[in-house]
């Protein structure tokens, strides 16, 4: 807390700020003036929350400097000190609220208790002027919410908070809605969310326009702003201050719906700026999409075939490197380039194309490392075409490192990795099963796979348990002790041991390492 002591003699203004523990009662900065003039201009700068200012001085007094003061600081809380007992001088004290008067010659104690009381006072300002900015947002995002469903559903409510927020808006009021997409799966802290809001309202009082803000399902927050119609520059100057604001997301994107007149068609600006954000899916984390966006266009058109997946298929089966890359490179360009493809409608393909991959690994034998087990959740999830489709583009790379790797490998080493693949969940799973499986003595099989492989059957068949545990593990939904028995482990205990021998931490230990 600041105080600013302003009196014409050195001396008096001296001996005040010696004579005090300042500290003790919560002033950690006293400030000084010599005049009403030169205290204003302190003021100005320091903004202090106390002013303790002798009545009579020259150029101006401490009544007049502290009626030019409240206009500046509206919850400035003054103590007056003088040598004059003067009414008139003591009426007007009163009269700008002045917490105490103290006549000269000073008392330090009288000061303090002064400083003290004013003190309490300003703080009690702080919480009313605190819980009814807390109050005023809280009404504000309720406005916003109710902006974001048909104005005839919730007219009464809308006209009402209106009122209370004490808001200019008339029927020729412009109306522009501006929703944020983030990938945040848990909610800004509110006071986090609050700063941001008010510096997106302080930005805006610029170009004369006021907004309100609301949080809507967590990942979206939905502004409305309203008070003029921006140009270009402006509108170019909003974007850049919303992309720099929410930079600390480390994925987002931002669609501004259109403009329209009055507070009953703010719902249409909502509406318009919601599709916009539909495709924003398919544009680069960071853009801001705007009913006068325009896309790059490639000179290429792109277009694919009637059926994409057996096409990817096809040149995976056959081992065809260069045509498969030239395949995601025209399917690359093709979702570029057609803005009208929902973002579903991709992902269903994708999904396609993944099972592709998977299925060519199969036909070739192949043991890919990238098994993909929730394909559907992992698409749901991601956040923009780019990520999804170089997802394909790594595991497609990995399909042919995999095939040239093992191209040479024996049939029974993949016949007995792949028995492994799909048993490795039964506990009771052995050599002479595997065996049993290739229909060679266990004796023969131990040793062919040592001997291909350079690993022992139950190395193998523990690494494997080990990384589908992993992958597991990373997953919260599922539990330690489910996992345990989904690896082929009904003792957990001994799970335990054999997953910290192999990564070296506790399944709890690797869990919170990946979180």
């Amino acid at each position: 807390m600041k105080l600013l002591i302003v009196d014409d003699e050195e001396l008096t203004r001296t001996g005040v700020i010696s004579s005090i523990d300042w500290q003790s009662i919560g002033i950690r900065e006293v400030l000084q003036a010599d005049d009403g003039i030169n205290g204003i201009e302190v003021a100005r700068v320091h903004r202090p929350d106390i002013v303790l200012c002798d009545v009579r001085m020259p150029r101006l007094d401490g009544i007049a400097m502290l009626e030019q003061l409240e206009e500046i600081l509206p919850d400035i809380v003054p103590v007056f000190m003088s040598g004059y007992s003067d009414k008139e001088y003591l009426k007007a004290a009163i009269k700008l609220k002045a917490v105490n008067y103290i006549e000269k010659p000073l008392n330090p104690v009288e000061i303090r208790d002064a400083i003290v009381e004013a003190r309490d006072l300003c703080l009690e300002k702080k919480r009313t002027r605190q819980n009814a900015s807390i109050h005023s947002m809280e009404n504000a995002s309720r406005l916003a919410l109710l902006l974001t469903q048909p104005f005839a559903h919730a007219k009464e409510s809308i006209d009402q908070l209106i009122a209370e927020l004490s808001l200019s808006i008339s029927n020729t009021t412009p109306f522009t809605a501006i929703v944020l997409k983030t990938d945040t799966e848990e909610e800004l802290p509110l006071s986090e969310a609050n700063a941001m809001f008010l510096s997106v309202r302080e930005f805006l009082k610029t170009f004369h326009i006021d907004c309100i803000f609301a949080e809507k399902r967590v990942q979206y927050m939905v502004y409305f702003l309203f008070g003029s119609t921006p140009g270009a520059a402006v509108r170019k100057s909003i974007e850049e201050f919303f992309c720099n604001l929410y930079s600390r997301c480390t994925r987002f994107c931002i669609a501004a719906g259109d403009t329209v007149t009055g507070i009953s068609r703010a719902y249409q600006s909502y509406t318009s700026a919601v599709i916009s954000l539909q495709s924003s899916f398919f544009f680069p984390t960071g853009t801001f999409l705007s009913p006068f966006y325009q896309a790059p266009v490639s000179e290429t058109a792109a277009e694919l075939s009637a059926s994409p997946e057996n096409e990817f298929l096809t040149l995976l089966t056959e081992k065809n490197k260069e045509k498969a890359k030239a395949f995601l490179d025209n399917l690359y360009l093709y979702y570029n380039q057609n803005q009208n493809v929902l973002p579903n409608q991709a992902k269903d393909l994708y999904y396609k194309l993944f099972r592709a991959l998977d299925n060519a690994a199969r036909q070739l034998k192949l043991t890919l490392s990238d098994t993909h087990e929730n394909l559907i959740d992992t698409l749901e999830k991601i956040f923009s075409y780019n990520e999804m489709h170089q997802k394909l583009v790594k595991k497609t790379e990995i399909f042919f490192q995999t095939a040239v790797s093992t191209e040479e490998e024996n049939s029974t080493i993949f016949l007995i990795k792949d028995y492994i693949g799909q048993k490795y969940m039964n506990e009771t799973l052995s050599v002479k099963d595997i065996s049993d499986h290739v229909f060679l003595s266990t004796s023969y099989v131990c040793t062919f796979f040592k001997n291909e492989t350079g690993q022992t059957l139950n190395q193998y068949l523990t690494e494997y348990r080990m990384e589908k545990a992993k992958q597991l593990l990373s997953d919260p939904r599922y539990k330690i002790t489910d996992i345990s028995s989904r690896v082929g482990y009904s003792d957990g205990n001994y799970f335990g041991k054999s997953f910290k021998k192999y990564t070296g931490f506790s399944p709890s230990e690797y869990r919170e390492k990946m979180s």
